[in-house]
């Protein structure tokens, strides 16, 4: 993927920051990412967000822990870009939760909006997905692995974002 842009990513914050200064002072620490492995992938999820389909992600706890990163946390953002490292969206998380692969529950695989949103698709994709990441880090996956589920609003552009009032 082609990495993110910063300073994009930066004039996307103010510009939000600007319009929801009490949630921005608040919260006034934000991470830019693209979604899965490849620009592909961070593009077909990024779309899902930005129709309104997505509203839900999951990531490997392992990961956060191995790379010495703190966990997500709720009313944190997050800048979604592009697999051309462009901003495009800004995501806050409104509900957080860390469970195994194993306790993923259908609601949660269909608020992640992927693929068909079964449960038995979205254990067969992520699997796929953890397995892989894994791999590449030497390591193996399992069911019991924990993986932090969270739900999210989208708050930033008007445009696409949802129709959610914004609290401090």
């Amino acid at each position: 993927m082609t990495p993110i842009d910063a300073d994009a990513a930066s004039a996307m914050w103010r510009d939000y920051a600007v319009a929801n200064p009490g949630v921005a002072q608040l919260f006034d620490i934000y991470e830019a990412e693209q979604f899965g492995d490849s620009a592909e992938m961070a593009d077909e999820l990024l779309a899902l967000i930005l129709d309104g389909r997505k509203r839900a992600t999951s990531s490997h706890a392992a990961e956060y822990r191995n790379d010495g990163d703190q966990f997500p946390a709720i009313g944190s953002h997050w800048i979604s870009c592009d697999g051309s490292g462009i901003p495009r969206a800004i995501r806050r998380i409104v509900e957080l939760r860390v469970a195994p692969f194993a306790a993923v529950d259908a609601q949660f695989a269909y608020d992640e909006g992927e693929d068909d949103r079964t449960l038995e698709s979205w254990r067969h994709e992520h699997w796929r997905f953890f397995s892989r990441v894994c791999a590449a880090r030497r390591a193996t996956f399992s069911e019991d692995d924990e993986l932090i589920l969270e739900r999210f609003a989208v708050v930033w552009p008007p445009e696409v974002a949802d129709a959610v009032p914004l609290q401090p």
